[in-house]
């Protein structure tokens, strides 16, 4: 296995990628689409989701064909994003059709983000318009780091981000993941410098450090995030639970129903589990779509393969969003880069 062309989720043919984001707000929105309805399903680990039309995903409902996915800053605010792609997807005439109704399927989920230093004194929801906006970008070709979803994503030491990397198996199948990675957990180990993940990189995609050679790790506790976010709620107690998350996009040019697509959803947490120390928190939403766009056919025994590739996409993907994220003004936490 080796990476496509980009390293990006958009290796597969057919499928695009747009962010939007506001600078003042430190937040934003990343849209998913592709050249044709796809196939999708979801599983979710975390302890506190927040997601839309998720339950139209599994594997027993009747819908089999989705436009978009959306990941999305803001909390529950940041659900309103899906109404702006549903609003521009139906603006370019896709959706499901009921008689002469046309409704775009677009599930989507969010994180928290709304202590970060940015301005949430919004009177009106900006993430519909942020949503269109992403839409409306959606290319082949996409920044990461500090950009879309991933705009005013923390990781516990760091700045969090938004992430992606492919790879195309023996047979020629690509499969890639799209990550906004603001965990609870960290991402790097004790010091800062190395990532979880370095076993899985390739080509030096980010930094080259090559693993920590510590041993015992995994054991701390501290975590400059949540000291950070502590610092500006002042005296206002924060939640327990709710405060995190990282939510992440695997797909595939395989031909997949789904319950196959269910599969490698799940199958795909395994990369948040090697790349982020702890993972699947009750403090986190961890959540992960998976998606097929169906235009190449593989045979029955692929799955597994799929899934391994998924994981290994998915690990690449999240260190790839802190490595890439950059310094703004505001910021509580410095970036990896920046360091």
């Amino acid at each position: 296995m080796t990476p496509g062309k980009t390293n990006l989720i958009t290796d597969i043919p057919g499928l695009k990628v747009g962010n939007a984001q506001d600078a003042a707000l430190k937040s934003g929105t990343t849209v998913l689409t592709a050249d044709r309805p796809f196939t999708a399903s979801v599983h979710v680990m975390g302890g506190a989701p927040g997601t839309r039309e998720t339950d139209l995903l599994a594997p027993d409902k009747s819908v089999q064909d989705i436009d978009a996915l959306v990941l999305s800053g803001g909390s529950a605010f940041g659900l309103d994003a899906c109404s702006g792609v549903v609003d521009g997807l139906r603006a370019m005439g896709r959706g499901f059709a009921v008689g002469p109704a046309l409704v775009p399927i677009v599930p989507g989920a969010i994180l928290f983000d709304l202590l970060n230093g940015g301005d949430k004194s919004w009177v009106e929801n900006p993430f519909r318009a942020l949503g269109r906006a992403a839409l409306a970008s959606a290319a082949k070709d996409f920044a990461l780091g500090s950009v879309g979803a991933g705009t005013g994503a923390l990781a516990a030491n760091e700045k969090g981000g938004l992430g992606s990397a492919s790879l195309v198996l023996e047979d020629g199948t690509t499969v890639g993941a799209l990550v906004a990675a603001n965990p609870m957990g960290a991402v790097t180990t004790p010091g800062g410098r190395h990532f979880w993940a370095a076993p899985f990189e390739i080509d030096g995609e980010f930094g080259g450090l090559g693993p920590d050679s510590s041993t015992g790790l995994g054991r701390g506790s501290g975590s400059p995030k949540l000291d950070a976010m502590m610092k500006l709620a002042g005296e206002i107690q924060l939640p327990s639970e709710g405060s995190n998350t990282t939510i992440a996009i695997v797909a595939t040019d395989a031909a997949l129903s789904k319950a196959q697509c269910k599969r490698l959803a799940t199958a795909a947490h395994d990369g948040i589990g090697r790349a982020i120390v702890p993972a699947h928190t009750p403090a986190d939403g961890d959540l992960i779509f998976a998606a097929a766009t169906g235009t190449r056919e593989v045979s029955a025994d692929s799955l597994g393969p799929l899934c391994h590739a998924a994981a290994l996409c998915l690990s690449r993907a999240i260190a790839r969003a802190i490595f890439h994220a950059g310094p703004a003004e505001g910021d509580i936490l410095p970036s990896w880069q920046g360091k």
